[in-house]
């Protein structure tokens, strides 16, 4: 156990922020560069070792939480890095990106403020890089077998890792011109600097696993004579097909899926571009859509200089604190203020879009509104509280519908799909065409991150087991395990 008393005597402390008026002004990451080393180690301190450590439920990754909370505390960094990549294959990932389902399940947090399970995270494995702990794992000998990974986000790319280790000689596809998937294109620079996806995929190369960039399969190779060169496939496309807003006014320009404005702030930050086209920069913007992805388009907005920023959600303002529905340890649907959120802007809950209006250009220049309640169940607009606010750029960030069917790939394999639109797979992560895998939201829907990487792991351990016969790979997950949610 790290402090017997740390629990008693120390309270939570996380890291500290930039000033808004200074982060604002740049694209680097919010928080204060070293800020976590000189308290981590008490906040550390704070974990119980309880006898059953339901932070292990809260995580997919079965993270070995209270070992290296130990580690951290005893400042025995090699041996916490040890431990958190027992499990964790990118931990400057989680650590950055994840909302901390173990921290709403951390028993102290039944009547405490939690362990800060995250922030502990992220030193280690900071620190590890710092150290020249991290360094490339490739495997003792080969095996002759030969894998292709659709897709390289962090489910392909955990996938793509543990099967290159097991001595497998492993390809990644991925259609943009950059490794990395959401986490490079969808996650802004200001929440995870792309130094760190960088460096992860210099450690994949060392180790072995070969990449593809621009390349789609479906339509630049198709999938069948993909199949035929491979021993085996891993598709981890992701769940990329956005949900749209079908309103009147919805043609109009200025309106945009998350996804196609996000990436193009990215690519400026890549030096592939001088100025994003699509720009809320003296702008009022309008967010549709209350969750992360929603945040990184009100973040992006302030940066680029909009006049206003206004994000909105249809469902009712979550509580400060947990539901009596919502009992410890499950994940609660809290009123979450992000570093974005600090920044500015207006937030508005159970409102419903019911049309947009443009210019005689076509250009947007208001969305209407109305207020909605439930009512038997079901959402209904209340009478009487229509409104107009001005929307010269407007973002859909309301989630996503499934993998992308129109490259073709889906119908080239013959995959099945489940009653949700995802990708249908067994116990093993297989699909219904023998040798090709899935794994990540392709094959779950949309997900957190953690659940991306348990299901590149898990589906490695199901291919290295279909090549060899056997697998010592580990298996966090099944493919029906899910969050733990009431």
């Amino acid at each position: 156990m790290a402090d017997p008393k740390g629990f008693l005597t120390t309270g939570r402390e996380v890291a500290r922020t930039r000033p808004v008026e200074e982060r604002v002004k740049d694209w680097n990451e919010v928080y204060v560069p070293g800020s976590l080393l000189p308290i981590i180690s008490k906040q550390a301190g704070r974990c119980m070792d309880c006898g059953i450590p339901f932070c292990h439920q809260g995580c997919p990754l079965g993270n070995l939480i209270p070992e290296w909370n130990d580690y951290a505390y005893r400042e025995d960094w090699t041996a916490a890095s040890e431990r958190l990549h027992a499990t964790n294959n990118f931990p400057e990932f989680t650590g950055r990106l994840c909302p901390a389902p173990c921290e709403s399940a951390c028993v102290l947090a039944i009547n405490q403020p939690a362990v800060t399970i995250k922030n502990v995270e992220v030193s280690i494995i900071d620190k590890a890089w710092d150290s020249g702990d991290v360094t490339p794992q490739p495997p003792e000998r080969l095996s002759g077998k030969t894998v292709a990974v659709i897709g390289s986000g962090p489910a392909g790319l955990a996938a793509a890792q543990q099967l290159t280790r097991a001595g497998h000689t492993v390809v990644v596809y991925e259609r943009a011109d950059r490794i990395g998937g959401l986490l490079r294109y969808g996650i802004p620079e200001f929440k995870m600097e792309k130094s760190h996806i960088n460096r992860r995929i210099e450690q994949m190369r060392a180790e072995g696993t070969k990449f593809r960039t621009e390349v789609e399969i479906g339509r630049d190779i198709d999938a069948v004579k993909l199949r035929k060169r491979y021993d085996s496939v891993v598709i981890a496309a992701g769940a990329t097909v956005s949900r749209d807003l079908p309103v009147p006014g919805r043609e109009l320009k200025g309106i945009h899926f998350a996804m196609e404005y996000l990436p193009l702030a990215n690519k400026v930050r890549e030096g592939d571009l001088t100025v994003t086209p699509i720009s809320a920069e003296g702008k009022h913007v309008v967010v549709i859509g209350g969750g992360d992805t929603g945040a990184d388009c009100v973040g992006t907005a302030h940066r680029q200089g909009a006049a206003s920023v206004t994000q909105l959600e249809i469902m009712p303002r979550p509580g400060d604190d947990r539901a009596a529905h919502q009992p410890w340890p499950t994940f609660p649907m809290l009123y979450k203020v992000t570093s974005a959120h600090e920044e500015g802007g207006e937030r508005v809950y159970a409102v419903s879009t019911t049309h947009f209006e443009g210019d005689e250009d076509g250009n947007v220049q208001s969305l209407h509104l109305a207020e909605v309640e439930f009512v038997e169940g079901n959402l209904v607009r209340k009478p009487g509280t229509e409104r107009s606010i001005p929307a010269q750029l407007v973002t859909l960030a309301m989630g996503f519908t499934g993998t992308d069917r129109s490259n073709g790939l889906v119908e080239q394999f013959g995959l099945e799909l489940d009653e949700r639109g995802n990708i249908a797979r067994d116990e093993d992560f297989a699909t219904n065409v023998p040798g090709v895998y899935v794994a990540g939201d392709a094959g779950r829907g949309q997900s957190l991150i953690v659940w991306a990487i348990a299901e590149g792991r898990s589906a490695a351990r199901g291919v290295d087991r279909h090549l060899t016969g056997a697998s010592d790979l580990p298996s966090p997950i099944r493919p029906t395990d899910r969050a733990l949610t009431v």
